[in-house]
This record gives structure tokens, C-alpha cells and sequence, in this order.
């Protein structure tokens, strides 16, 4: 019978499609990962890849069978905690997700709260796209996910974490940093600094200035970056101005590196998502942490607080 560690070898090598990089990720010699492979498909006499020289491809077999291999693996590993756990001690190894900057800003600061509740949980937070969460969320290789917009789909659940406010940030020297507030169209006429085309702030960006009238196209884009801290960085050398998290801007706004502008009748909120599968079978740290985040949104509240009155005194 197939046995639970070729099943591991079997998805890892179908979510990689790469021999050698299935057995970097699970500390294996790549002629491991390929005789445990053919292990399989000798005994039950079927291909699971169709090999391309050093690419390989799931078969119709291979595909057919992978919900399965996943399922049981998923099945395996809520036995396994069930069992570490039968004491009442809460234990395992918690992987986020997470595409959103504010997120990123904020989950530290989640998770340690939520550590001194459960300080046998160790916790991982991955950063990827929001695509790549969401299509990992949907296959079942991710548990919990962090996004930027709230995701209408059938199989998935979503629960607010925290909103976080899109303000306007412009470099210390420049002549809005003395006024109190300027106007969406003159905005558009400054340099501006803009983040990838799937940045999900900046699709709420666009979005919201669709909805005033306005067309995104007419921002004067002079420079596009790949993460938020960048774009925040180049604000602070003076090449222009943009729209950013203020969970990110609050340390460069506490230490004057930028000025925060106020735009007219444009205001911008940013709702950050923990996101799971409907029908996963979570582990007990999982099932823990879902449930603390619906019960602390407080959490999220003093931290955006703390992050305002420490922009405001000036002092870190």
C-alpha cells in the first residue's frame, strides 16, 4: 500500500512541477523525491508525471488524485495534532499568508498577542501575492491568509482583521507639507509614484478615485516599485508623492522623513481580511487563532492608536 511520506513526496512534487525543488523543500536528495515517485507508479503501474526533460507535468492521473493525496495528508495532520494536544495544551506550527503591507504591519503584533495565550504555537508568516493566496487557499495547499479586499467566493470565509486608512504623503520639503489640505485634482498633477498594476492598495486607489469622477490614467506616474517600502522610500528622496498605508507611513511621518496631506472629500479605507477554505479541516492552533481574531478586534483598534499618537508626538 501507498504509505503517508510518498504521499508527501507525490504533492510536494505536484505543487513545484520540479523534482529538485520538491526535495529542497522537504530536505530531500532529488533522486529521493524521483524513486519515491516511481515507487508509486510502479506499484499501481500508472505515470503520476509526464516527464518533458527536466520539467515534469501531472497526468490525468496525477491530477485525478491529488485532492485525495491532500485530503488524506490534511486528514493525517489534524490526527497527529489531536494527539500532541490531547493534554490541552496548545501546540503546532501556524503558517499566515499574508499579501496586504498593512497586514504585515500588523500580524506581528497580532501573533505576539496571541502568543502569550498560546506560547507553544510557533507561527511563519509568508509573504506572496494576493493571487497566490487566494488560488493556494482554494487548492487547500494554505490555511489562513491575510488580504486587502474582502474575496467573494463560495468555498471561502472571510473576517475583518483590521481597516487601515490610504493617506496622501508627500516629501518634508515640498510646498503641500505647510498647507492643510489640497484637492484630488491637483494631486493628479504632481509626480507621482505608483505601485504594481495587482497591488491591491492601489486597486482600492483607483477604485475610489473612479468613483469621484476622476480617471486613474491621469495620475502623472513617473515611477512604478514593486513593495510599498519603496515607494515610501522614494517619497522620502523627493521624486514625488503617492498614497500609502498609514500603518506603513507612521514611522517616516513620526521621524519627519514625510508629511502626511489631508485631500479634500477623498477619503480612503483599506479593510484587511484573515481568509480560510469553508471546508478545511483546521489544526488546533488554527481553529485558536481564527477564533481570537473575531474576539480581539480591539487589537487591531490600539494599534492604529498607538501608531497615530506616536506619528503625532514625533517620538519612537
Amino acid at each position: 500500500m501507498i504509505n503517508i511520506p510518498e504521499l508527501r513526496v507525490f504533492v510536494m512534487a505536484a505543487e513545484e512541477l520540479n523534482f529538485s525543488r520538491a526535495a529542497e523543500r522537504l530536505h530531500l536528495s532529488q533522486s529521493a523525491v524521483s524513486q519515491n515517485i516511481q515507487a508509486i507508479e510502479r506499484l499501481y503501474r500508472t505515470e503520476l508525471f509526464v516527464r518533458h526533460g527536466r520539467s515534469v507535468q501531472l497526468s490525468d492521473v496525477g491530477l485525478k488524485i491529488l485532492p485525495m493525496a491532500r485530503e488524506v495528508l490534511n486528514t493525517t495532520h489534524i490526527l497527529e495534532d489531536t494527539l500532541s494536544n490531547v493534554n490541552g495544551e496548545i501546540s503546532g506550527d501556524l503558517t499566515i499568508a499574508c499579501a496586504t503591507t498593512s497586514g504585515r504591519y500588523f500580524i506581528p503584533s497580532l501573533l505576539a498577542s496571541f502568543q502569550q495565550e498560546f506560547p507553544h504555537v510557533r507561527t511563519r508568516l509568508s509573504l506572496m501575492s494576493r493571487q497566490k493566496v487566494l488560488d493556494e487557499l482554494l487548492t487547500q495547499t494554505l490555511n489562513l491568509g491575510v488580504v486587502g479586499r474582502y474575496t467573494e467566493h463560495r468555498e471561502l470565509e472571510c473576517q475583518l482583521m483590521l481597516e487601515d486608512r490610504i493617506i496622501l504623503i508627500v516629501p518634508p520639503n515640498h510646498p503641500w507639507s505647510r498647507v492643510e489640505k489640497v484637492k484630488l485634482e491637483d494631486v493628479m498633477e504632481q509626480p507621482f509614484i505608483t505601485r504594481e498594476i495587482n497591488s491591491g492598495t492601489f486597486e482600492l486607489l483607483y477604485d475610489s478615485v473612479r468613483q469621484v469622477g476622476l480617471n486613474p490614467k491621469n495620475f502623472k506616474v513617473i515611477m512604478q516599485l514593486g513593495n510599498a517600502e519603496a515607494v515610501e522610500m522614494a517619497v522620502e528622496n523627493g521624486i514625488g508623492v503617492t498614497f500609502i498605508s498609514e500603518m506603513m507611513a507612521a514611522r517616516s511621518l513620526a521621524l519627519g522623513r514625510v508629511k502626511q496631506v489631508l485631500v479634500e472629500d477623498f477619503n480612503v479605507t483599506q479593510q484587511v481580511y484573515l481568509v480560510r477554505h469553508i471546508s478545511r479541516n483546521f489544526i488546533q492552533a488554527e481553529e485558536k487563532l481564527w477564533n481570537y481574531v473575531s474576539l480581539h478586534n480591539d487589537l487591531a483598534a490600539n494599534l492604529m492608536l498607538s501608531l497615530s499618537d506616536v506619528s503625532h508626538s514625533g517620538a519612537f
